[in-house]
């Protein structure tokens, strides 16, 4: 199991107004294990007001780059982007968990491949990562961006897409959309709906030559794309995203709400973590796996407890368990049993879990 370790703050500077930039300064010995994919994302823990808080960040730093750098926007009431916005500095120390996450695709050196990336707001930052990656590592193939912000100020990281763009003119093309802000064009008025989609995929997207897209942004939009473009033409299996979740579809909350009256009263669960067994009863004080665990004093890896992130990612040994929620496993890995413990709840008396995986 990957482990924290603490990590000085190389630099941090504000990209807009309500986002910083992170840099950190891994050190020499730690370099291997730090080595990273674009896509992926590293999960930061601190000390806030005595409570140990943890939150996962995707990488905006291209691995060519060797920096190892996230974006993070403020949010309301966001206990951790508080923290990084208002009282970090340089010099600071943050525990970090080496990158994580499957987000993005293997770089082809060879074949032209046309990449299509949609992206709102800070959903940018695993994007930056895989577009200077692919554009520089794969001289033959196209990035198109599509991008919405509130207003022009909030756009991050506008000036690198610019630089970005006319190093590799031709190659990279960006549409910016702005939600509180006109432009003289309607079409980049307000945010992705039937009528700009069809314009879209009429003069801006050739679905049949499109090889891979990426989506990182509300669950909203990520849905709604998704589903156009499948409408469209565009196999599936070429869409990739992540979710910035904002609430609980249906379904979800009718899972929730059975697997909340379930009893859990005296399971015997078995944890796998790095190569030794911990043993513990779970019982009906806790509604998932991972908080009973960690109640129970097991050292595990997590940090959104929203199942978003797969942090607490591991893999069914013996016994069953349903999962509340799921938006970070893909299908091929919940058919080898693989569960989000933060979402797990126990269906039978004894649950053996391996973390080392």
């Amino acid at each position: 199991m990957a482990t924290f370790h603490k990590i000085k703050v190389k630099d941090i500077y504000k990209e807009t107004n309500d986002c910083s930039v992170v840099t950190f300064d891994i050190p020499g010995p730690l370099l291997e294990e730090f080595q990273f994919r674009q896509g992926q994302h590293l999960t930061l823990k601190a000390d806030i007001d005595g409570e140990d808080v943890r939150r996962s960040y995707s990488l905006c730093s291209s691995p060519i780059e060797s920096e190892w750098k996230v974006a993070v926007k403020l949010l309301p009431e966001g206990k951790f982007s508080t923290y990084i916005n208002n009282s970090l500095h340089t010099g600071d120390t943050l525990e970090i968990m080496p990158p994580s996450g499957t987000f993005g695709v293997s770089i082809d050196r060879v074949n032209t491949k046309n990449y299509l990336f949609f992206a709102a707001g800070s959903g940018v930052t695993p994007v930056m990562s895989m577009i200077k990656t692919h554009l520089a590592l794969e001289p033959n193939s196209t990035c198109k961006l599509f991008y919405v912000n509130r207003t022009a100020k909030s756009i991050i990281f506008k000036e690198e897409l610019e630089q970005l763009r006319n190093t590799y003119f031709g190659r990279f093309e960006i549409y910016y959309f702005l939600t509180k802000e006109k432009r003289d064009i309607d079409l980049f008025n307000g945010r992705f709906d039937d009528e700009k989609m069809k314009v879209l995929t009429e003069t801006f997207i050739d679905i049949p030559d499109t090889n891979e897209v990426f989506l990182c942004g509300p669950e909203d939009m990520v849905n709604y794309v998704s589903e156009y473009l499948v409408n469209a033409g565009l196999p599936k299996e070429l869409i990739h995203f992540e979710l910035f979740v904002s609430g609980l579809s249906e379904e979800d909350k009718l899972r929730a709400e059975r697997l909340a009256q379930q009893n859990v009263e005296g399971v015997e669960i078995t944890i796998v973590d790095g190569g030794k067994e911990f043993h513990f009863t779970m019982t009906s004080d806790y509604d998932n796996i991972l908080d009973a665990a960690l109640g129970a004093g097991a050292d595990l890896p997590f940090a959104c407890k929203g199942g978003v992130c797969s942090t607490c990612k591991c893999q069914i040994l013996d016994g069953t368990v349903e999962m509340k929620k799921n938006y970070a496993l893909e299908p091929r890995e919940v058919a080898q049993n693989f569960v989000l413990s933060c979402q797990s709840v126990p269906t039978s008396e004894k649950v053996k879990l391996n973390y080392d995986v």
